[in-house]
């Protein structure tokens, strides 16, 4: 259910593009894979893939080539697998990388170097001049052997826009298929943001992308501004892993373009929760319970008022349906807990919930409740046999 003040800013969004326009481009298994102490096996980054592909995923960055041979090969069987995604991989501003792509047949390459003069003096040590130079030559080369090419300028919302104008056109002109607005260090606000791909657009006829990091917890929003500025294509991760504070989340970016923005994107979102549990699984993180969209405790109702209002109307608490993204809804039992959610429990355990029946119970689930005791649902049973007695005529069973 969109507010009324959503539908009001949208009606003044001009750039916002249309949903057909909408690309997600996902780097789980590159920029992803970068999180501290993550390495997929080949199999593991197939699989991946393969869910990627399944959600409905446009583009699929499998991984940098040039890392070691076991990435290469696993680069090479997520492009050779015939998914109906693209498939590309990150590459240096150097043909040799371009070479290590085509040999693992992948339909296109992110490019990338770096642009800021803080970059330039104590990581490439290059001048502006050579970045250039070496921005025309290599987009170039990869375009003149068959690929799809992207362009991101690394760290460029810290380059001055002088600069930023002569590489993004050098890259145009070159051949590049889009270019990148690139938060390397995640230093964007929303505001900033739109104001640097409307900066961008200026200046290429080109499709834009985004990509963002999370280290202030601004990566979504950032992303988010930037479609709202007329970007087309946005740079996700699956629980939003990534290097530092890792990148914008995949999940949290369609839901949102979906449900906020209104836009029918076609994917395939009750994929979602199966997707987060396996790169989990795979990267050995855990899932935050409030992680939003996929995390346990987002459909998880305690609150007897919450839990009286979502038994009658999930929509009072819920700004999406579970089973959208591939959850479910559970209602826990605490000190919290009211009458509602008991007859809930009380008549999936079989026990017809009278008055003397809930409010006992209730007194219990309180009482344990303050004592911080969780109540499963074994406990629950316990509970209720205490209360109604083994074979009781308040059971169902018993009263047939």
């Amino acid at each position: 259910m969109q507010s009324p003040y959503v539908r009001e800013a949208l009606e003044g969004m001009e750039d916002l593009p249309d949903p057909e326009d909408i690309v997600i481009y996902d780097t789980t298994l590159r920029d992803g894979e970068q999180t501290p102490g993550v390495s997929f096996t080949p199999d593991q980054k197939l699989e991946i893939a393969r869910l990627l592909d399944e959600l409905g995923v446009q583009q699929i960055e499998a991984g940098f080539p040039v890392v070691s041979e076991g990435e290469m090969e696993a680069v090479r069987r997520i492009a050779r697998e015939g998914l109906d995604a693209e498939v590309l991989c990150l590459c240096r501003m150097l043909e040799g990388d371009v070479d290590a792509a085509l040999r693992c047949d992948v339909d296109g390459v992110i490019t990338f170097i770096a642009t800021s003069d803080l970059h330039l003096r104590h990581k490439l040590k290059m001048s502006r001049e050579e970045v250039v130079e070496r921005v025309g030559r290599v987009v170039e080369y990869a375009k003149d052997h068959g690929l799809w090419v992207a362009f991101s300028a690394e760290d460029g919302t810290r380059t001055e826009f002088g600069f930023l104008r002569e590489v993004y056109t050098t890259a145009e002109e070159a051949g590049a298929d889009r270019v990148h607005a690139t938060d390397t260090v995640g230093v964007m606000i929303p505001e900033g943001m739109r104001v640097f791909v409307r900066k961008i657009r200026s200046v290429v006829d080109v499709p834009i992308g985004v990509h963002c990091h999370d280290d202030f917890g601004l990566a979504v929003a950032n992303s988010l501004a930037a479609v709202e500025a007329g970007a087309t294509a946005v740079s996700t991760t699956v629980l939003g892993i990534g290097e530092r504070a890792g990148n914008a989340a995949l999940e949290e970016v369609i839901m949102a373009l979906e449900k906020l923005y209104g836009m029918e994107l076609g994917f395939r979102t009750e994929v979602l929760a199966e997707l987060a549990r396996t790169v989990a699984e795979y990267a050995g993180v855990d899932i935050p319970p409030n992680k939003s969209v996929v995390g346990e405790n987002v459909f998880r109702h305690e609150s007897g008022i919450h839990v009286a209002a979502v038994l009658e109307e999930p929509r009072t608490y819920e700004p999406m349906d579970p089973e959208e993204v591939g959850m479910e809804r559970s209602i826990v039992l605490g000190k919290h807990t009211g009458r509602k959610a008991v007859e809930a429990k009380l008549r999936e355990l079989g026990v017809e919930p009278d008055d003397e029946v809930v409010e006992e119970v209730l007194r219990r689930i309180k009482e344990l409740g303050d004592r911080r005791v969780r109540i499963t649902d074994g406990r629950l049973r316990e509970i209720v046999e205490d209360v109604v007695g083994s074979g009781g005529n308040r059971t169902r069973e018993g009263s047939r």
